[in-house]
């Protein structure tokens, strides 16, 4: 099984999450939202298969490549 790292595409506070580690998700679920420059950005599941970890919480700081995911699939 080939691991997906999921990140950000830009720098941002982390809004909600939705994806939980263990948990399945198919291609295209919402994983979290971030909010950048006053808009929220939703961020999806590029494949389907099990989070295998998740990086983030709601208020987090990201910067822009920072892993939020990784998707087992």
């Amino acid at each position: 099984m080939a691991e997906h790292i999921v990140e950000a595409p830009a720098p941002g506070k982390v809004l909600k999450v939705y994806a939980e580690a263990g948990k399945a998700v198919a291609e295209g679920d919402r994983l979290c939202v971030l909010e950048a420059l006053k808009m929220e950005l939703p961020i999806v599941a590029p494949v389907g298969g099990t989070v295998k970890a998740l990086h983030v919480a709601p208020g987090q700081t990201v910067e822009a490549g920072d892993p939020l995911a990784v998707i087992e699939g």
